[in-house]
């Protein structure tokens, strides 16, 4: 029984054991399936969540570059090139994954990706980084300042960094202790933490390249965007983004400001903003630096951090205390007249003074502003060209040849010789001045200066009536100049070593730099007198003397056509170191002495005005009267005799009269005749203003302009004039001083480092160039070693800068652009518009300007146009449909220059007659 029952037993066990064991297997196999389970779900959550956390960190690298690439004006830029041979070509750069910011330490790949963008931009063409100099910022914050901003971009990278390391841990933890569903349940988890701490704009960097727009420079000038929803949807939020990270309150207080009208944004008065800011221009100044930048470039210093793009210029807001601030706007305008703080006021514009000084005479009949149309340009429709008909053909000049006016005017009118002064037509004539018959390309200086071709000023009057004077003569194809002049016949330089010696205090080239020359017939002393290193503006009327100034400006010799009538010369006061008249014919005594008191305006005190004719040697009763009365006249204008001097290898005499430094001999005069003007009189509004018989007073402040003598030529071009205030700011929102500095040096290097070479201008063939906007001067002082001469014209609604432009021993003129210039047709060999045709276009159509522009410019001389990208589109589009070659455009951050030259094409139409 007992063996049964351990037979049983031991079966039993068996059978047990059977089911043990089964039960056993099963529970092993079922756990070993449930750790390859979890091990399998822990290995892929654990790689889900090192790919999430690399695809994060690298889409937050590629975000904050790509807002760099927004902060340092990673815009698309397309430019288009033609040179001599018509070899043509274009580039377009996309806007590629920038790099992230330059730290210390930085990835290998950030490195390699470095220099690949080195290279690319090391090997583009030289007129690229050329054009890309134009663009150059000479208000730029410097590298220190830059240091708060790139320490908050460093900031948010650490929280982004911190916030992604809590991620992952948190992640572990969960994987660790979680079974199926928490596997699960942890890997949602982890998703969602995901998307909550994902910023909206990090994507990966093959899809923002994807996203990327280009933009194309059209040979219209236009620019073309290709872009989708997705990427402007994009931008929109990284704007907003960027708003409530950095500088948000900077650019709410910008969008906040006030909109100004057309006349404003044409130059903003003092204490406002110079432009108004587009939504997409308003990206965070703040981002890292983007690595594309050519090495052979002087680097403008960005405070924003964005000296990765050069051709991006930042415009910038300066308080009265100095501080600079980032007004969130990338602009190229860096150098245009912008006023920026309260201070400006300083800076009046001839247009203010000119009303100002109307108003207070109460005479309405010529304001000069132009009244500005307001008419949109036609630069965006076909317009068909005509040549125009008029009397004066070839030689035509809008605002001297308006017969209409002049038949309007009274006996009195001519009398003081109204009819020679600016009659300007209501509108702009839109019609091309004809080429005289053989016309050919002029001779370069200095052979100029001695012989033109006689088919490009086909005049012989002067020939007939002055030939003996040795003025000019015909010989074969050409004009002839032997250098003499009515009272130099035996030449120009022998007569003014003989001023000098006669009066050591004029000193030529050093004290006497700047010389007014009235009555210049064909500038011959103007001419010679660049060998003393003097500039002179010469100015004669167009009158029956055919053709005077032309000769003049085809000899390569400034001057304009100008007379001495009724109104102000278009100069300020206290301009001229020294004024010349050669028997100009020139009524000084009469109506008062008003024609000698306007020369007292505009003369330097302490200068010096020299007077040959022949009241001065000759006894005949005519000149024994003049000469009496010229006595009276300049005694009661203070004015001291230096000398009278006979040069006797001409035969002619001359008197030297010098204006008081002081206000003594004006108090001590027994008769107030001439009357002192009146203190509200302002001597420096120039523009459409009637003479006044008057003498203003010498200013003798130790600040006030005149009260000194510039510093000798050649210090004071490069010398900011002693009157110009630290404690104002200048035009660009700096202190005075250094302004000026900084226009200097930003034009030297604009015009060394592109100008002069990467334009494809020829410059031998350069002699008379136009600044048509200028500042204080600085592109003619960066020109000042070149053998040119340039016209400095300051807008008349821009800052009343001329002062400063005579100070520093150059010249220039008033004049407003709705209007033609006074000048022949074919007399400038290059024009520089910086920021002219966005300027004017609010106060008058652009089709005109460029109208004009074309009258002007010779052919086969150019034009630099530098502009707003849409005015230089506008401006290209009108010249290709004027035939003119454009070899240059170039686009950046709104921004454009332009560079084209002009042909002998003329319309085969002729306009209707009138």
């Amino acid at each position: 029984m007992r063996d049964r029952s351990m037979a049983g037993g031991s079966r039993g066990s068996r059978a047990g054991g059977k089911r043990g064991g089964a039960a056993a297997s099963a529970s092993s196999s079922a756990a070993a399936s449930a750790c390859v389970y979890y091990a399998t779900t822990a290995l892929l959550v654990a790689l889900c969540v090192a790919g999430a956390y690399f695809l994060t960190s690298t889409s937050s690298a590629a975000s904050a570059a790509a807002a760099d690439g927004d902060a340092a004006g990673d815009t698309v830029t397309a430019y288009r090139h033609t040179t001599r041979s018509s070899f043509a070509y274009e580039v377009t750069r996309e806007r590629a994954a920038p790099a992230p910011p330059r730290r210390a330490g930085k990835a290998a790949g950030e490195s390699a990706r470095s220099d690949e963008d080195l290279a690319e931009v090391e090997s583009q063409p030289e007129s690229t980084v050329a054009a890309a100099a134009v663009l150059d910022d000479p208000h730029a914050k410097p590298d220190e300042e830059r240091g708060s901003d790139e320490a908050g971009m460093e900031e948010e990278h650490r929280i982004s960094g911190a916030a992604m390391e809590d991620v992952k841990s948190e992640d572990g933890d969960n994987v660790a202790a979680a079974g199926d569903a928490g596997a699960e349940d942890a890997a949602k988890e982890q998703e969602a933490v995901l998307e909550e701490n994902r910023d909206p704009q990090l994507e990966m960097p093959h899809e923002q390249a994807r996203a990327a727009a280009v933009e194309e420079k059209n040979l219209d000038g236009g620019i073309e965007e290709e872009s989708n929803a997705e990427q402007r949807q994009r931008e929109e939020e990284q704007s907003a983004l960027d708003e409530q990270a950095a500088g948000g309150g900077l650019r709410r207080e910008a969008q906040e400001e006030p909109q100004i009208d057309g006349d404003e944004r044409a130059d903003p008065q003092p204490g406002e903003e110079s432009e108004q800011r587009q939504p997409e221009e308003e990206r965070s100044n703040e981002q890292p630096q983007n690595e594309e930048q050519p090495q052979n470039e002087e680097q403008p210093q960005n405070g924003d951090g964005g000296d990765g793009d050069k051709q991006a210029v930042s415009e910038h807001r300066e308080d009265t205390d100095g501080n600079t601030s980032q007004d969130g706007r990338s602009v190229e305008d860096s150098l245009v007249g912008e006023a920026h703080t309260e201070e400006h006021k300083a800076w009046a514009t001839q247009a203010d003074q000119s009303h100002r000084e109307n108003d207070r005479r109460d005479e309405n009949d010529g304001s000069g502003d132009g009244d500005g149309s307001g008419a949109d340009s036609a630069g965006g429709e076909e317009h068909e060209w005509r040549v125009c008909n008029v009397k004066a053909g070839a030689d035509y000049i809008p605002c001297l040849d308006n017969e209409k006016a002049v038949k309007k005017l009274r006996p009195e009118n001519f009398r003081r010789y109204e009819h020679r002064e600016r009659h300007c037509p209501d509108e702009g004539p839109t019609c091309l001045v004809p080429l005289p018959s053989g016309y050919r390309r002029p001779i370069e200086w200095p052979k100029s200066r001695d012989r033109i071709w006689y088919s490009n000023v086909p005049h012989t009057k002067l020939v007939e009536v002055k030939g003996h004077q040795n003025w000019v003569k015909v010989s074969g194809q050409h004009l002839t100049f032997p250098g003499g002049g009515t009272q130099f016949i035996h030449g120009a330089l022998h007569y003014i070593d003989f001023l000098q010696q006669s009066v050591r205090g004029i000193a030529w080239g050093k004290h006497t730099r700047v010389v007014l020359d009235v009555g210049c017939g064909v500038a011959s002393f103007g001419g010679y007198l660049f060998d003393r290193d003097v500039a002179t503006v010469s100015f004669a009327p167009k009158d029956e003397h055919e053709a005077q100034v032309q000769m003049a400006l085809e000899r390569g010799i400034p001057a304009i056509s100008a007379v001495m009538g009724s109104k102000r010369l278009p100069f300020p006061s206290k301009a001229f170191d020294l004024v010349h008249c050669a028997r100009c014919r020139v009524p000084w005594h009469a109506d008062g002495g008003a024609l000698l008191l306007e020369l007292n305006r505009v003369l330097r005190p302490g200068g010096f005005f020299v007077w040959s004719a022949t009241p001065v040697y000759q006894k005949l009763p005519e000149d024994v009267e003049i000469w009496k009365a010229m006595t009276s006249l300049t005694k009661s204008m203070c004015w001291e005799l230096a000398s009278i001097k006979k040069d006797r290898l001409n035969g002619v005499g001359v008197a030297f009269y010098r204006k008081p430094t002081s206000n003594d001999c004006y108090e001590a005069r027994r008769r107030q005749q001439p009357p002192m003007c009146s203190d509200d009189d302002d001597a420096n509004a120039a523009w459409y203003i009637r003479l006044n018989s008057c003498m203003h007073r010498v200013l003798t402040g130790p600040s006030e302009r005149g009260a000194r003598w510039p510093v000798d030529w050649p210090r004071r071009v490069r010398t900011p004039p002693y009157w110009l205030s630290a404690a104002r700011a200048g035009v660009y929102g700096k202190p005075e001083p250094e302004d000026f500095t900084v226009d200097y040096d930003h034009w030297r290097r604009v015009v060394d480092r592109s100008y002069l070479n990467g334009l494809g201008i020829d410059w031998p063939r350069v002699r008379n160039v136009m600044d048509m906007r200028a500042a204080y001067g600085g592109f003619a002082a960066a020109l000042r070693e070149k053998k040119v001469w340039v016209m400095n014209v300051v807008n008349v609604d821009a800052p009343d800068t001329l002062p400063v432009i005579f100070e520093r021993g150059l010249f220039g003129i008033y004049h407003d652009w709705c209007e033609s210039f006074s000048t022949y047709p074919r007399t400038y060999d290059l024009l520089h518009a910086d920021h002219v045709f966005s300027k004017i276009k609010e106060r008058c159509a652009v089709l005109p300007v460029v109208v004009e522009v074309d009258r002007v410019v010779r052919p086969g001389g150019g034009i630099i146009v530098r502009d707003e990208a849409g005015a230089v589109g506008e401006v290209e589009k009108l010249l290709r449909s004027l035939h003119w070659d454009v070899r240059l455009t170039f686009s950046k951050n709104d921004e454009g220059v332009l560079y084209a030259e002009k042909s002998d094409w003329r319309p085969e139409l002729i306009e209707e007659p009138a």
